[in-house]
C-alpha cells in the first residue's frame, strides 16, 4: 500500500521511520527542523500549474497562471482541446506549453486517470505521466509528490535536492539525476518525505555557509 502524505503529522512520522534507520538524515533533520507540508491542487489544474509555470520566474509563472485562468474558464481536458492558437497565446503561453497541455487533456479524455495515479507504485505512476509528450521526469515527480501526495515520490532531477544531498552526504559533486536513485534506494517506500526533508536542508544552506558537523 503507497503511503500519502496529507498532513505535517505524515511527514514526521515518515522521517522518524527514516532518521531511525539512517543516521545520516537524523542529522540533516537536527539542522533542518520539520520541513513544511507542501501541497498543491490535484487533477488536470495542478499539473497543468506545473507546466505553465515551468522554465520561467516566479513572477512570470504567476502572471501567466492568472491569464491562463482568465482565458480558460472553466480549466478543463475539453475546453483546452477546443480552443484554437490564438487562445493559448493570449495567456502567454509557448508553443511547447500549448502542446503539452493539450497532449494532458488528450490522455485524460483517453482515459488517463491522474488521481489514481497516487495510489500506484511511484516508478509505475511516472511512467504513466512521462508517456505523454511534453512531460519529463521531473514534472511528473513533483505533480506525483506534491499534487497527489505519493509518499514515495522522488524528484530525482531537482537540482536543490541534488545539492543538498551532495552536502548533506558529502559528497565531492552533485549527483546526476541518475546516481539520485541508487542514493535514495535506502529510503524506500518514504522517499517522499526524504525529498521533504532535503528541500528543508537546502534552504538552510541557502541562509548560512557551512557543513553538516562530523
Amino acid at each position: 500500500m503507497v503511503a500519502i502524505i496529507q498532513s505535517l503529522d505524515d511527514i514526521k512520522a515518515g522521517l522518524a521511520v527514516l532518521r531511525a534507520s539512517d543516521p545520516r538524515l537524523d542529522a540533516v533533520h537536527r539542522l533542518a527542523g520539520d520541513p513544511p507540508l507542501r501541497r498543491a491542487e490535484q487533477g488536470f489544474v495542478g499539473l497543468a500549474r506545473i507546466v505553465v509555470s515551468q522554465q520561467v520566474s516566479v513572477a512570470s509563472a504567476a502572471a501567466i497562471w492568472r491569464r491562463t485562468c482568465e482565458v480558460f474558464d472553466p480549466l478543463t481536458p475539453s475546453r483546452i482541446l477546443a480552443a484554437p492558437d490564438e487562445e493559448f497565446r493570449r495567456a502567454g503561453l509557448s508553443a511547447p506549453k500549448i502542446r503539452t497541455l493539450r497532449a494532458i487533456a488528450r490522455a485524460i479524455e483517453d482515459g488517463l486517470d491522474l488521481a489514481a495515479l497516487g495510489a500506484q507504485d511511484a516508478a509505475a505512476a511516472r511512467l504513466a505521466l512521462t508517456a505523454i509528450k511534453g512531460i519529463g521526469p521531473w514534472t511528473a515527480d513533483v505533480y506525483l509528490l506534491f499534487c497527489l501526495g505519493h509518499g514515495d515520490a522522488w524528484p530525482a532531477g531537482d537540482i536543490a535536492i541534488q545539492e543538498a544531498i551532495k552536502v548533506g552526504l558529502g559528497l565531492q559533486t552533485r549527483p546526476t539525476a541518475k546516481q539520485m536513485g541508487p542514493l535514495a534506494e535506502p529510503w524506500r517506500p518514504l522517499r517522499g518525505a526524504a525529498a521533504h526533508l532535503w528541500w528543508s536542508y537546502y534552504r538552510v544552506l541557502k541562509k548560512r555557509e557551512g557543513v553538516l558537523a562530523k
